[in-house]
């Protein structure tokens, strides 16, 4: 069985054609979404992190708060940046949220994408040291948020504290069991997802990745997870990884479904350049009736190789339509692939 739950970007926009018109629609119907999509038998709830932008900036208020409105499904980001992030501080939110969920958190984390604004982190405070690029500050940033999370004690306690200590070295609290093996490394190369596997981090892959061949997308994308899985092998790491990957599904249900995304002006992948000129490759979207989209997503050999399926969702549409959108995929294109 596959598991399979839903990212949003939580856009919104004062367009009276947006049902997220303001930060505050994105934020509660993110909630609500969560909600609906644990109701529908949904197994995540993912959100993508992006700064100075009208979508889902500071995660860890919705993670908790949705931790605290479900009871079962899994409550993710797909990813953080690592660069804009204080390790520390990091850890004690993250540890926090874990808790507020009972040990559902899933973080996905990287070295960030192509932003709004020119090196944003630096309006955070962060900078690189000398001879160190932003992606070096950000996976550095992520050795140190995984260290922290091992909950060892590290910092040396006051002679005279105002409460008394437990014996040792104190580590940060709160301190969240199983979290350590609950973080993702969004990886846009194989190279990258070899490094988040050498250092004990489940694998995110998204819609896009460097190109690496000219083989389709998929394909690339599925020899990703396996040089991951080879390269976590190697490793020695005890558990199981995980691996994930993000598509565009919809099965055309009803009229709205064919208004919306019957058009399949979107079929097939992509090839264009990030932000440094990086060539990259965009995978393509799916939009057929449920028979149809079973037969093609047959053939997607990353979906194959991956153990979790995250469907992005139009979250400016509302609440009532994207939980339709993932019903439509859980009840009557999922059980044609043996994913339920």
């Amino acid at each position: 069985m596959k598991k399979i739950g839903f990212l949003s970007f939580g856009h919104w926009t004062p367009s009276p054609q947006s049902q997220t018109r303001t930060g505050a629609d994105a934020l509660l119907q993110s909630i609500e979404l969560a909600v609906a999509a644990e109701e529908l038998g949904a197994d995540g709830a993912y959100f993508r992190v992006h700064h100075f932008a009208r979508q889902l900036g500071s995660p860890f208020p919705l993670l908790a708060a949705c931790g605290a409105r479900t009871k079962k499904i899994e409550i993710g980001t797909a990813v953080i940046d690592m660069r804009y992030e204080n390790p520390m501080y990091m850890a004690e939110d993250a540890g926090a949220a874990d808790l507020i969920a009972g040990g559902r958190l899933q973080l996905g984390i990287s070295r960030g994408s192509p932003e709004q604004v020119v090196d944003g982190w630096r309006h955070f405070g962060f900078a690189p040291p000398e001879g160190m690029t932003d992606a070096d500050m950000a996976r550095r940033h992520t050795e140190v948020f995984l260290e922290v999370l091992k909950g060892e004690g590290f910092a040396r306690p006051s002679p005279n504290p105002m409460f008394p200590n437990p014996p040792g070295l104190l580590r940060l609290e709160p301190y969240a069991p199983g979290l350590r093996d609950r973080i993702w490394w969004g990886a846009g190369s194989n190279a990258t997802a070899v490094w988040g596997a050498k250092l004990g981090m489940n694998l995110q892959s998204s819609t896009l990745k460097m190109v690496e061949s000219d083989r389709p997308f998929h394909v690339q994308q599925a020899e990703q997870i396996r040089a991951f899985r080879a390269a976590w092998k190697e490793a020695g790491h005890m558990r199981e990884p995980r691996a994930s990957v993000s598509r565009s599904i919809f099965a055309l249900m009803d009229d709205r479904d064919r208004m919306y995304f019957g058009r399949g002006n979107e079929n097939r992948d992509q090839i264009g350049f990030l932000g440094d000129n990086t060539k990259a490759i965009f995978g393509r979207s799916y939009a057929a009736e449920p028979d149809v989209l079973v037969r093609q997503l047959k053939d997607d050999e990353a979906i194959a190789e991956a153990d979790t399926l995250l469907l992005t969702v139009p979250n400016q549409l509302g609440v009532d339509y994207n939980a339709h959108v993932i019903e439509a995929i859980l009840k009557h294109v999922a059980p044609g692939l043996g994913w339920r």
